[in-house]
């Protein structure tokens, strides 16, 4: 396995889908077979929206069930590090000490997190989500991270961690390195009703560990264009989630050309269009299903996974802190205070 390492993962709040599929899960599939590589599972990033009782309780299954994805999607247990982010307390060292190197107003200027507080339909942004980069460079830095795969939302939360890398080895030495990243070469997959991006929160996802009967029941209720009441009226590709999901997904490049040429004529209806589009979804997520099937006959395996990778990280973690205390002179300063209250203790002895 290589020496670089990779950091990638989710916050555990239900399952995966398509989108997260193309987004980053694709490029991990790749990439962890060329890196040393560690998937975070972040709950403590997940209570920046979701922090009631009822969302905590649901860490453990939700857990579960999103590394069951990633190994169904085709990542190999023995190439990868699965770890509980709240396991591993020295994080928030880290992210304690990584706070002094960034401005609100640099992080007020990552697009992402206005989004992130009006889809948790909240008016104002907690304190937490601010921050959510700097926790993210704690993350990513904790175990050195070289190598992050990222769709296009988290682009910017990773600029911060390769900032605040340098901010650090500038300041006290170098101690980082500064993360690559790894685009996804299609960045967001469209929902199924055509409002915007899929999203497990707007109920517009194939996820995927959906059966048959469940896609095909989304793919045929799925948004088209609206300005077409009949087959025989030509249509729009251009914008049409069904017509993405086909240059996604069907690898019959050609029956989706023809279906394109007949749909701007007229000359074809939108379930001929769907029919194929199920089936072809339906032959990609056949064999993630039989890697689940797999995975589910035994219990207990996923759990483990996820306690062994999370004592690796948490060992390694430990290791980094120490040499992030070192090189900015934290160890030092209790030091000093440590041998002078030894003297004193010593002449308060000998004088008794």
């Amino acid at each position: 396995m290589s020496s670089t390492r990779m950091l990638t993962g989710d916050r555990p709040t239900g399952r995966l889908h398509l989108g997260h599929y193309v987004g980053s899960i694709a490029n991990r599939v790749r990439l962890h077979q060329l890196h040393d590589s560690f998937f975070i599972i972040a709950d403590l990033h997940m209570l920046t929206t979701r922090n009631s009782r009822a969302d905590i309780e649901q860490v453990a299954p939700n857990a579960r069930e999103m590394v069951t994805d990633i190994l169904a999607a085709g990542v190999e247990p023995e190439r990868a590090t699965f770890y509980l982010q709240s396991a591993i307390p020295e994080v928030g060292d880290l992210n304690t000490l990584f706070q002094n190197l960034i401005t609100v107003p640099r992080l007020e200027r990552v697009p992402s997190l206005k989004e992130m507080t009006r889809d948790a339909g909240k008016d104002e942004m907690p304190y937490g989500l601010l921050g959510y980069p700097v926790l993210q460079a704690a993350d990513i830095l904790c175990v050195r991270g070289q190598v992050v795969p990222v769709g296009k939302d988290n682009a910017a939360h990773v600029e911060v961690t390769r900032e605040i890398a340098r901010r650090f080895n500038h300041l006290y030495g170098e101690v980082f390195p500064v993360p690559e990243m790894i685009m996804s070469e299609t960045p967001t997959l469209v929902g199924t009703d055509g409002a915007g991006k899929m999203s497990k929160s707007k109920g517009n996802a194939i996820a995927l560990s959906d059966d048959a009967a469940t896609v095909r029941r989304k793919v045929m209720g799925m948004y088209t264009d609206p300005n077409r009441v009949r087959a025989d009226v030509p249509g729009t590709v251009e914008g049409n989630p069904v017509f993405e999901f086909h240059d996604v997904f069907n690898p019959d490049r050609a029956q989706v050309a023809e279906f394109k040429t007949r749909y701007r004529a007229g000359q074809v209806g939108d379930v001929e269009v769907k029919e194929a589009l199920v089936t072809a979804l339906n032959r990609f997520l056949d064999p993630i299903r039989e890697r689940r099937a797999r995975f589910e006959a035994q219990p207990g395996l996923v759990d483990e996974l996820i306690v062994a990778g999370t004592e690796r990280t948490r060992a390694e973690v430990r290791r980094t802190l120490v040499e992030v205390r070192r090189a900015m002179g934290l160890s030092s300063a209790y030091s000093q205070v440590r041998r002078r209250a030894e003297r004193y203790r010593k002449a308060a002895a000998a004088s008794a």
